[in-house]
């Protein structure tokens, strides 16, 4: 016997629509309700979209701002080097990094007119300082200038901006153990120079090797202890970095070859200076705890002592002699970086080197 399938009975039968015309019927009312609903969206989205507008944040101007004049495409103006930036470079035109406390103006001679100097710190965060000063917050920063609509970014300068002296705690600054500076225990400094530091510089693992100058990083100087604690904290002043680029340039001049010269102690601690390591010869008031010195030695070949760099076939104090003579002459053309000059022979597992500093009056040792 032969089944038929049934056929579906409209549900609208009794209006006179068969299953064919009730199907046309059903999709054509999908139609509607679907576009109806569309209508309705696109009218509530029109009506509330002022709104969204107003009450989302505009754009940051400081991010906005900073990366586009820190993208190498932006307009360039050369001069703005010159007038601007040379006197950050110092004497020797060697430096590479301007360190100032929060807020100092970068040039003790602010220029004047619309001048505005632009920031991008080591986690890509974008900062606009009011005039031509350096960032509120503690860091390392690359700098555009900004004069006008015409920008300059900076590629060969870093500034860095100190931790304040205060943020010294019980003698340290986190885990790093500092020590206290001979005139915090009370007592009136011979001199400024002698005084509590204003701030130091924080020296991470990654930014250890920034270069400062052309022929020195940050992680040079640092104190030698502590190995495993970071970050660290130390003081460095420009203008033994520039002392130390003209004596080398010094030296040159003179047919020395200086490709590398080591710092075999730059910043010392106040904990530091007091008792660790070989301790022989150091002041309680050493300029090392200033950041304004340093123990250096030409190394070309990197072995790790005094090259024979006056060539006479031996390596001694004569060779230290010829790199303080090279300071002397620097002193002699640039007053304003007069200092110490010791000079010392090879004891105590190292060789021969030549004390530099820039204390600020005549030492001679």
């Amino acid at each position: 016997m032969e089944h038929r399938p049934r056929r579906r009975r409209a549900r609208w039968l009794r209006t006179g629509l068969t299953p064919r015309q009730e199907r046309v019927f059903n999709w054509v009312a999908r139609l509607l309700v679907v576009g109806m609903m569309g209508a309705w969206m696109a009218s509530v989205i029109r009506a509330y979209a002022p709104r969204a507008a107003e009450a989302a944040p505009p754009p940051s101007p400081v991010r906005a701002v900073g990366s586009s004049l820190l993208d190498p495409r932006a307009r360039t103006a050369p001069y703005l080097s010159d007038q601007f930036l040379n006197p950050l470079r110092g004497q020797s035109g060697k430096l590479r990094a301007a360190i100032r406390t929060p807020g100092e103006p970068l040039s003790a001679k602010a220029p004047a007119g619309d001048v505005g100097a632009h920031f991008e710190g080591e986690r890509g965060e974008s900062v606009v300082s009011e005039g031509f000063t350096a960032p509120a917050d503690p860091g390392i920063y690359k700098l555009a200038v900004e004069v006008g609509k015409v920008t300059q970014a900076v590629d060969d300068l870093r500034v860095i901006t100190l931790v304040p002296f205060a943020e010294k705690k019980n003698d340290r600054i986190g885990l790093y153990y500092l020590g206290r500076w001979p005139y915090e225990k009370g007592g009136k400094p011979r001199s400024p120079a002698y005084g509590n530091p204003s701030g130091f510089v924080e020296v991470t693992r990654e930014n250890r090797n920034t270069p400062v100058s052309e022929h020195f990083r940050l992680g040079d100087f640092l104190t030698k202890n502590q190995h495993d604690v970071w970050p660290k904290y130390m003081l460095l002043d420009e203008r033994m970095l520039d002392k130390l680029e003209l004596t080398i340039a010094e030296l040159e001049s003179r047919g020395v070859d200086v490709r590398h010269m080591q710092v075999m102690s730059g910043f010392r601690t106040p904990a530091y200076n007091e008792s660790g390591g070989n301790t022989a010869g150091r002041g309680d008031l050493s300029r090392h705890m200033y950041g304004d010195a340093a123990d250096v030695f030409v190394d070309n070949d990197r072995d790790g002592t005094m090259d024979d760099i006056n060539r006479d076939g031996r390596v001694d104090t004569k060779d230290a002699e010829t790199i303080a003579d090279a300071v002397l002459r620097v002193e002699a053309r640039y007053p304003a970086l007069i200092g110490g000059i010791g000079i010392y022979k090879a004891c105590c597992g190292h060789g021969p080197f030549t004390h530099v500093d820039v204390r600020g009056y005549r030492a001679r040792w």
